[in-house]
């Protein structure tokens, strides 16, 4: 029994001490190509942060609301209207705009406040002005027109739309933040890569792999900034001894 434990001891000290070696080779990776990782990071993030100036385009809403007069089943009827060309094409008309019915209706999201009789008219638009002219010209047209439309003459304006300066897609650091972290996940992956092509020996195992001999000995790597200071050390060694010798 004691047997088995110190097998198993073994055996999880050996998975432990591979687990380290993997942790340490990862990190050995990592800084060596740094300076990659870094560089790809910087291109990806400043690619990301032209590109969301290049492309972004505030959007503005605008609201106005009107009471309809009905139940909910002729509600969901008149709403259908609102976006309808015939009431969008006297819009179009009156306030003499560049695009056809079918364009502004694409502006136009029309909405109820938790099954009310208020129905919302939301118009958005690149200009936080124009979106509150349009919802109130939509709004007000609208309730011109539905007597003849549909002979229904309860709809009263609530509340007129208001400039609104604050744009609805505020958040232009999403694209950057996203192009940082593609930009180091393709850094670490890059680093990876650079280093299962390098077929440089660094570590002792590797040379007794491929010689298929053991090491004996190893020398270590010394910086031109150590060698001086060892050299400055024994001069002056060398000098106190001779004095003291004199």
């Amino acid at each position: 029994m004691s047997s088995f434990h110190e097998l198993e001891d073994k055996h999880l000290g050996e998975r432990k001490q591979a687990k380290e070696i993997n942790l340490k080779d990862i990190v050995e990776v990592l800084k060596r190509y740094v300076w990659a990782i870094v560089l790809i990071t910087i291109l990806a993030t400043s690619a990301g942060a032209l590109y969301s100036k290049a492309t972004y385009a505030p959007m503005y809403q605008s609201t106005a609301r009107v009471i309809i007069g009905a139940d909910s089943t002729l509600i969901t009827t008149l709403k259908v209207i609102i976006q309808d060309t015939t009431v969008l094409e006297k819009v179009v008309n009156k306030l003499d705009l560049p695009y056809p019915p079918e364009t502004l209706s694409s502006k136009i999201s029309v909405g109820s406040i938790e099954n009310s009789q208020v129905v919302t008219i939301t118009v958005f638009d690149s200009n936080p002005e124009q979106a509150a002219i349009l919802a109130n010209s939509v709004a007000q047209t609208y309730k011109e027109e539905i007597p003849s439309i549909m002979n229904f003459e309860d709809v009263r304006l609530l509340s007129d739309a208001k400039v609104d300066p604050n744009p609805i897609n505020q958040d232009q650091n999403r694209t950057i933040i996203l192009s940082l972290i593609g930009g180091l996940v393709i850094g670490i992956g890059f680093a990876f890569l650079l280093d299962s092509l390098n077929d440089s020996v660094r570590k002792e195992d590797e040379v007794e792999e491929l010689l298929g001999i053991p090491v004996l000995g190893s020398v270590s790597k010394m910086k031109k900034k150590n060698m001086q200071k060892k050299i400055k050390k024994k001069t002056s060694f060398e000098n106190r001894s001779g004095t003291l010798g004199s």
